[in-house]
């Protein structure tokens, strides 16, 4: 969605959903997702930008294609599931097949290469991006980098067009091989799981020993090598991309020698368990779960960590109830949603919050959280 409408600003765009409810938003100029500054740009009414849930009326005359299905991680399998871009890929292809397919789904590493022998004479290009939730179009016109895997001409016209529709004008745009570029997304995901790790590591044991999390934090973060940005601990790293893509990058070391990577993994698992021990020593009668996104201004709960928490304590025998408004179901993975916030806070005795909110402040006593900054 947020590159559909990055896109959409110099050129004609049809985005492609197969939920006919966010087409109908995407074409009354609604944002589907939770995301301020997409929101903003949606409001001027961008007549460049429609939706259809038709894929082949989507390419009929279209020059490029951005494929960004879903890749879940497979656990059966220990690989990511491509099925719903390989299949994407052949509908577009056999409608258009002078298409530009441009892969922006994340995928296990050598997946282009063998796509491309799927398709001979197809022009297949993996471009990763790196959005945050929240703020997914804000980073696709102010991007980081933007990464291309296809160094000829193709891959730069294609690097092109994604720096066309930023803000500066100035971001580095980097030409890669296809394997390299796969590579390049799933060590950045993994090396931010690291990090988020090794935060939290450093929380749990200053929770343990009574020290003030944040004071060390301050102190080791002053190291300009270091610094003080993606350093506020959790309830361990989720959403849609870490966990899988670390997941995903160990798989493809499964002959490589390394310890790290696999230690990632370890350290999210056990992180859980210690803020569930943390949780359960307040010997709670009912612990409210009090939303399940994992940042500030966003609605993306897919993956989250609370979910993990939730789990874990459903499998202590632990009764859990649910405030989170975007659900409307009455139960979420068997756990009672409660969308009245004074019932919520009145039935739980322990409410837990991935992240602080105001609207908490009156039940403080009651409320665990690992949040010391008060900011994503």
């Amino acid at each position: 969605m947020a590159n559909a409408a990055a896109l959409s600003q110099r050129h004609s765009v049809v985005a492609v959903d197969v939920d006919p409810r966010r087409v109908d938003m995407v074409n009354a100029y609604q944002s589907p997702i939770v995301d301020v500054e997409l929101e903003a740009y949606l409001a001027t009414k961008p007549t460049t930008l429609v939706a259809t849930q038709s894929l082949k009326e989507a390419v009929e005359g279209a020059d490029v294609m951005l494929v960004a299905t879903p890749t879940d991680y497979d656990p059966e399998t220990n690989y990511f599931d491509t099925s719903s871009v390989e299949s994407v890929v052949a509908e577009a292809l056999e409608s258009a097949p002078g298409l530009v397919v441009i892969i922006k789904s994340t995928v296990p590493v050598g997946f282009t290469g063998s796509l491309a022998e799927a398709f001979p004479g197809a022009c297949i290009v993996f471009s990763p991006e790196f959005l945050r939730e929240g703020r997914a179009f804000y980073d696709c016109i102010h991007p980081s980098r933007i990464v291309v895997g296809d160094r000829g001409d193709v891959g730069a016209s294609v690097g092109e067009m994604l720096a066309s529709v930023t803000v500066d004008g100035d971001a580095p745009v980097l030409q890669t091989g296809p394997t390299e570029a796969e590579a390049i997304k799933l060590f950045s995901n993994t090396y931010l799981a690291l990090r988020v790790s090794f935060f939290n590591e450093l929380d749990t044991f200053a929770a343990t020993f009574g020290l003030d999390t944040r004071q060390i934090i301050d102190g080791v973060s002053l190291d300009p090598r270091i610094g003080s940005h993606y350093n506020n601990p959790s309830f361990g790293y989720g959403g849609y991309c870490l966990p899988k893509d670390t997941k995903q990058l160990l798989a493809n070391y499964s002959r490589v020698p390394q310890n790290l990577i696999s230690a990632v993994v370890d350290a999210n698992r056990t992180r859980k368990e210690f803020i569930v021990d943390q949780i359960l020593e307040r010997k709670p009668s009912v612990v409210g779960i009090f939303r399940l996104a994992m940042k500030l201004g966003s609605d993306n709960y897919r993956s989250s960590s609370i979910q993990g928490i939730v789990s874990r304590l459903q499998a202590r025998g632990v009764p859990v109830i649910l405030y989170e408004p975007s659900v409307e179901e009455d139960a979420f993975n068997g756990v009672e949603v409660v969308n009245e916030l004074a019932e919520f806070k009145r039935r739980a005795d322990v409410i837990i919050a991935n992240r602080h909110s105001a609207e908490l402040e009156d039940v403080s006593e009651r409320v665990y959280s690992r949040d010391v900054f008060q900011r994503d």
